[in-house]
């Protein structure tokens, strides 16, 4: 029986979404429902993927008892589908802070339903074959990891209005955190130190978080919205090094101690508006996985991974004065 999606929103990521389903197989995957704030873009996005069922709001799909799992974005609607009794995959950030991470997993333990962060990061090619060295030794004992991504992001208004979560750290720094947690298979760190500057608007334009773990285990993770970083990582162990020397959000290139291969990902059907969105797969696969395993979480991407990455995330911007109004009484 095919797992079927209901689409909660018809904007640019949920495009994409879209078409890397279509690489899968239909009898493993089908959408079977959109939902937009408005029902014309909900009635455009239909056309255009082929989906049978165009609702006009959130709670309208959220009562549709034929839609299994949704991919929401935020805390409200999250919990409004998961109430209704859905398995739900949430954009990353999972929420905007641990309190509110911490209602998303006790909403989906009260309804007995599967939740899942979607950091696609963590399903690629490129990260199993990571977690396969690592595992094997094969770089011996990892003593430094240094992940960075960023680029001059500050004209688009989602990512500089604090009210719309905008911020270098939750958009994309998370990407570097949770790259450090995998590798260090979800260790919580012993120190976190964090700098950065914020822009006029109050959000994060650039950050610099250092981590240390036990053993003298080291990370440092640079995130920015404000100008090109090298987009890399690079894994330092005792008997050799692993890189992902270019898109390290989205990795299709690994070199490890000089030598480099490629994963190539399915061309895509449509045109994309994010680079090698059709990597949005293997999330979608692990979603399935689980579900057809009677899971209620990946043990790839844990609750408990989503709930430290978060709560990292709350001390970095603690540290570098980034609030929310969703932080109020937290």
């Amino acid at each position: 029986m095919a797992t079927r999606w209901g689409m909660c929103s018809a904007g640019k990521i949920s495009h994409d979404f879209a078409v890397a389903l279509q690489t899968l197989s239909p009898e493993d995957h089908q959408i079977a429902a959109v939902a937009a704030r408005g029902l014309t873009a909900a009635q455009e996005f239909a056309e255009q993927h082929g989906i049978p069922k165009v609702y006009g709001s959130y709670e309208e799909l959220a009562n549709d008892p034929g839609i299994g799992t949704i991919h929401p974005h935020h805390l409200r609607v999250g919990q409004l589908f998961m109430n209704s009794g859905k398995n739900v995959l949430i954009e990353k950030p999972l929420a905007m802070n641990s309190k509110e991470v911490k209602e998303l997993v006790a909403t989906a333990s009260k309804n007995k339903v599967f939740l899942m962060e979607a950091l696609w990061t963590r399903f690629f090619p490129v990260s199993v074959e990571v977690r396969e060295l690592l595992g094997r030794g094969d770089v011996g004992e990892v003593k430094m990891v240094r992940a960075d991504l960023g680029a001059p992001l500050t004209h688009i208004p989602r990512l500089v209005e604090k009210d719309l979560g905008g911020g270098a750290l939750l958009d994309i720094g998370v990407y570097c955190l949770q790259f450090v947690l995998m590798v260090y298979s979800g260790e919580r760190p012993e120190s976190i130190h964090a700098t950065g500057w914020k822009l006029d608007t109050g959000v994060d334009g650039h950050m610099v978080i250092v981590l240390k773990f036990s053993r003298n285990r080291m990370a440092v993770c640079t995130c920015s919205i404000s100008m090109m970083l090298t987009n890399d990582v690079v894994i330092i162990g005792t008997k050799g090094m692993i890189k992902i020397p270019d898109h390290m959000w989205c990795p299709v290139n690994l070199e490890v101690n000089g030598k480099v291969t490629h994963h190539p990902l399915p061309e895509p059907c449509m045109p994309l508006n994010f680079t090698h969105s059709t990597g949005l797969r293997y999330e979608a696969e692990e979603v399935r996985q689980c579900l057809l395993g009677g899971q209620k979480e990946s043990c790839v991407m844990s609750l408990s991974d989503s709930s430290l990455l978060v709560e990292i995330m709350d001390e970095a911007r603690r540290q570098v004065g980034v609030t929310y109004s969703q932080d109020s009484g937290h």
